[in-house]
């Protein structure tokens, strides 16, 4: 709370007083909110359930987010769960023995590769996500009850996405555009509307690292109709923040940032964070901090880019989310060059290309801005021709 109070320049009563702005209940008087709020920042006591959601509302975040909750054990081991190995159970898919073991086995494999994305190496999880996906739909042709039909239908078209999700990481746009509009075609057949809502997502994802900011927000308002109450919707909503911020519309970014806080305010904390297509609450501050950065309130932006690293990182040093820490440090880069202090920015901007898993178009599109900002005040340093040259290594397609 101090941290977020100092980022933005506040005194307590400030804080009280926004507290009081974004609030819709009779709050005590300012002095005891004050004294409270001083118990709140010692450490002394934690804010309860009705002083917590005023207080993420006043830093335009969630409570999860602000107070995050203990993440919870997954034993998703296929064996225990289902009683088959994986031999086993490719077997039972090569001769159609669709029963529920079958299709728990499907499911966590499904999941498995979902929560794989962050971490694993693109290559291996595109190749395995593919070989998957093959299986998967070879049971259509099968002999299926109705939900059996359709929930294979969604078990493939998850693996889809990710699929298309990983093609994209690697550059390969053909292949990913292909990928994710059959994701979207089993989404529709299967009558799911995540599924349809994250194939919209990939669209406006690929259209903003393309440049193309309008298409981007053009498909997240087409898509936003369905998905309100879905982690997806966040994220629709994030892409069309991050397309106004680069139109320079901070009203319009400010209200889908705040269509994307209230979406997370109604959901629940999810059990699993590790699943690419769940929704956190911790990835909120992700995206203020790339619309922050844009808009050049670079103290809020470097605070989100410290509390993404941090967020990101395991309690042995080891990193959860090597993708949003590249995109951080590129934005602690951009903060150190508008600081004048080139010789951060640089050592923050090599560092974003040294993560092992990388998005190509997201860290090239993130880069390329963050070069510019290097260039234009460092034309001629031997340091900004070092970062270029890194930059031009990432060779996207």
């Amino acid at each position: 709370m101090r941290s977020e109070r100092d980022a933005r320049g506040w005194s307590q009563a400030d804080a009280v007083r926004a507290m009081r702005a974004k609030s819709s209940h009779n709050l005590p008087t300012d002095s005891t909110l004050l004294r409270n709020w001083r118990r709140w920042e010692s450490g002394e006591s934690r804010p309860d359930e009705f002083y917590a959601p005023i207080i993420a509302a006043a830093f335009d975040t969630v409570p999860a987010a602000f107070f995050p909750k203990s993440r919870p054990n997954r034993d998703d081991e296929l064996l225990s769960a289902t009683g088959m190995d994986t031999l086993e159970f490719i077997g039972r898919l090569r001769m159609s023995d669709v029963n529920s073991a079958t299709l728990d086995a499907v499911r966590i494999t499904a999941e498995r590769l979902c929560c794989e994305y962050a971490y694993a190496d693109p290559h291996e999880l595109h190749a395995e996500g593919t070989a998957w996906l093959r299986r998967i739909t070879s049971l259509l042709d099968g002999r299926l009850t109705l939900s059996q039909h359709r929930e294979i239908l969604v078990l493939a078209g998850w693996v889809a996405l990710l699929v298309g999700c990983v093609d994209y990481d690697l550059g390969h746009r053909a292949g990913a555009e292909a990928t994710r509009r059959a994701a979207d075609s089993l989404g529709r057949e299967a009558g799911n509307p995540e599924i349809v809502g994250w194939a919209a997502e990939m669209s406006a994802w690929f259209a903003l690292t393309q440049g193309n900011f309008r298409g981007a927000i053009d498909v997240s308002e087409k898509a936003m109709a369905g998905t309100t109450s879905m982690g997806v919707g966040v994220q629709l909503a994030a892409q069309r923040a991050k397309g106004w911020a680069r139109l320079g519309d901070r009203r319009a970014v400010q209200t889908a940032l705040d269509e994307g806080r209230a979406i997370l305010a109604r959901m629940g904390h999810p059990a699993d964070l590790d699943n690419h297509f769940v929704v956190d609450a911790t990835k909120f501050d992700f995206y203020a901090m790339d619309c922050c950065r844009v808009a050049g309130q670079d103290r809020l932006a470097e605070r989100y880019a410290q509390q993404v690293i941090k967020d990101s990182t395991r309690p042995d040093g080891s990193v959860r989310n090597p993708m949003r820490v590249s995109e951080a440090r590129l934005t602690l880069a951009v903060v150190a060059v508008r600081d004048r202090d080139l010789e951060r920015a640089v050592e923050e901007g090599v560092a974003a290309f040294t993560s092992g898993r990388k998005s190509l178009p997201s860290l090239a599109w993130i880069a390329g801005e963050a070069a510019r900002e290097i260039i234009e005040r460092f034309p001629g340093d031997p340091r900004t021709q070092s970062f270029l040259e890194q930059l031009r290594s990432l060779n996207v397609g």
